[in-house]
């Protein structure tokens, strides 16, 4: 299980007793099934997993799938590979396994950062995309500068984008597990369940829980059982 972490966090947020990797892991030892072994990867407190572009801080998407084989030499071959995040890592997590979908078998994606406009659309669309989402305008401002930071333009955008990535994908893709707050500060509420809606139309295997409250709320059994299934 590759693990990639939310914004401003960093790799050693797995042992965190107090992160709901805790609650994950509590769940996996009442379980008789032998849980994954778990890889947390981290480029820092930010980061977008994007292929090489015009930004100097873009291709760590490349650097990753070109690591991941002297990863797995250190820990063991897998038997398969399974992709879980949190909001950004969320983000990073349906970025990596819709582009290479034949790497890993299951991507859990958690408040992931999905949006029905691009950083690269207007401002009046992206405060009005705000207003409809209920998204808190500086914390959209925040995800705006980030995106930007990545991809030079919106081409480059739609490369990474997961609304653009599944409208390729095929029924082989990846078991996909998302979840989102109905009171998202970020928005990601909106994006979420229309990634869902386009993968069930693509005969997907998908996963959706809609629950009840704010950035990231989870619900630990089904993640836990998905996880390990």
């Amino acid at each position: 299980l590759y693990h990639l972490h939310g914004r401003n966090l960093d790799e050693r947020i797995w042992n965190d007793d107090t992160y709901l990797t805790a609650m994950v892991q509590a769940e996996w030892q009442h379980s008789t099934a032998l849980p994954p072994t778990v890889v947390e990867l981290s480029y820092g407190p930010t980061w977008l997993l994007t292929p090489k572009g015009e930004k100097a801080d873009s291709g760590l998407l490349d650097d990753m799938m070109r690591r991941l084989p002297a990863i797995e030499v250190k820990a063991g071959r897998p038997r398969r590979r399974l992709l879980m995040g949190e909001s950004m890592g969320g983000l990073n997590v349906l970025i990596v396994g819709l582009s290479h979908p034949s790497r890993f078998a299951k991507v859990a994606a958690l408040c992931p950062g999905i949006y029905m406009v691009s950083p690269f659309t207007s401002f009046a669309e992206i405060r009005a995309a705000a207003k409809r989402t209920g998204a808190d305008p500086k914390t959209i401002f925040g995800v705006w500068l980030l995106a930007r930071k990545y991809a030079a333009n919106n081409a480059e955008w739609q490369h990474i984008s997961p609304l653009a990535l599944i409208e390729r994908a095929e029924s082989n893709y990846p078991a996909l597990y998302l979840s989102n707050g109905l009171y998202d500060a970020y928005g990601n509420f909106e994006g979420s369940r229309r990634l869902v809606d386009m993968a069930r139309a693509r005969g997907m295997k998908t996963e959706w829980h809609p629950l009840y409250g704010g950035h990231c709320v989870t619900d630990v059994k089904s993640l836990s059982a998905f996880l390990l299934s």
